[in-house]
């Protein structure tokens, strides 16, 4: 019983760790992704016309929800799970999870989708 209340206790904090370490060694939480280049494209695509994102140069936009946290948020579009694989699915084709959404379908491709989602869950 002792062994498992040590486990339950510590499992968090590694789980930090772990984050932090990832964090500042340039890691992403997507595979394949790149968070510099996520950042770039995201400038690129003029994502910032419509969402506030942090660390974007212009990116005030009003229309979509503000991005920073994003990676704290539980659900995605009123109806997916935050996942990093659900995000590039809402990313790559917004009409295929909420057909009447106001994003539109940029038809990014699946190695850009991956960068912006490597950036977005990077920022606060």
């Amino acid at each position: 019983m002792k062994r498992h209340a040590f486990r339950r206790r510590h499992v968090p904090i590694a789980i930090t760790i772990a984050i932090a370490a990832c964090s500042s060694a340039g890691a992403t939480p997507i595979p394949g992704g790149n968070r510099d280049r996520g950042a770039q494209t995201i400038a690129a695509m003029g994502c910032g016309a419509c969402h506030h994102i942090p660390g974007i140069p212009g990116a005030n936009g009003l229309v979509g929800p503000p991005l920073d946290n994003i990676a704290q948020r539980g659900i995605l579009a009123g109806e997916l799970a935050n996942t990093p694989e659900n995000m590039v699915r809402w990313i790559r084709d917004p009409q295929a999870i909420e057909p009447a959404t106001a994003m539109p379908n940029l038809h990014i491709d699946e190695q850009s989708a991956r960068d912006i989602v490597a950036y977005l869950y990077t920022i606060r």
